[in-house]
């Protein structure tokens, strides 16, 4: 392909992206329309050329939007500047789990702080573990999974109240275990096709990223991110307190 044709395909790519990040605005304001042009166009622009995904980046407009939506009716439409911190901090989210950098490289960044208490985290999880049979589209976990994940979390709930130091991380360690079960036992009950869909969907992510990155770096970015995409496509909670 010619420079002067991959100049034309990125411009197609940027053109698209910022027509979907408009359609979704608009959804969101109710049928409002909310263009994308000008400062607000190179706003999304930048986002497309960061490599953010655009199921990201939707995620941060949604994240912003139920905010907003939540103080009560707005006079005037969400734009895309109101958005864009939001954007951002989901964006820096996924890399983090994923594991990326923005340039490419292995993510050398520092975790985020930790969010909330430890006990109302567990209590949250616990919530929703239990309506989960209730989702439609949500995965139905064998009711043994569901059941051994919320008895441990009862017993860690009742420690994690007056833990502190070690015994705390010990607690959150057990967390992560518990989470990498469950996201595992939920992965292994989606059908051959769903799973390939979902593999794609990640090697599309990833796609800005990849090059620079080494093939084991890589590998385990994608492993990443597919299961990501399976916790998202499934309603899994997040037991793991990050």
């Amino acid at each position: 392909m010619s420079r002067a044709d991959q100049d034309a395909s990125h411009r197609a790519n940027v053109s698209e992206y910022c027509r979907q990040i408009e359609r979704h605005l608009c959804q969101k304001n109710g049928g409002h329309l909310v263009r994308v042009v000008g400062p607000a166009f190179e706003e999304v622009r930048g986002w497309a050329e960061q490599g953010i995904p655009l199921k990201i980046a939707l995620r941060g407009i949604d994240q912003c939007c139920d905010r907003a939506f939540a103080k009560g009716p707005r006079r005037r439409p969400i734009r895309v500047e109101f958005c864009a911190a939001d954007v951002k901090e989901v964006f820096d989210d996924w890399r983090r789990a994923v594991g990326v950098g923005a340039a490419g490289d292995e993510l050398e960044a520092e975790p985020a702080p930790r969010k909330g208490s430890l006990p109302a985290h567990v209590e949250r999880v616990v919530g929703r573990l239990i309506a989960l049979r209730g989702v439609d589209g949500a995965t139905i976990l064998p009711a043994s999974v569901v059941d051994e994940a919320v008895e441990t979390l009862d017993r860690l709930a009742a420690a994690a109240a007056g833990a502190r130091g070690e015994a705390r991380e010990a607690l959150i360690e057990q967390l992560a275990a518990l989470d990498r079960t469950v996201l595992g036992a939920a992965a292994a009950s989606i059908d051959a096709a769903r799973a390939t869909a979902l593999r794609r969907e990640a090697e599309s992510e990833l796609a800005p990223f990849g090059q620079r990155m080494t093939p084991e770096a890589r590998a385990a970015a994608l492993e990443s991110a597919y299961l990501r995409l399976v916790r998202d496509t499934l309603r899994l909670p997040r037991i793991a307190f990050d």
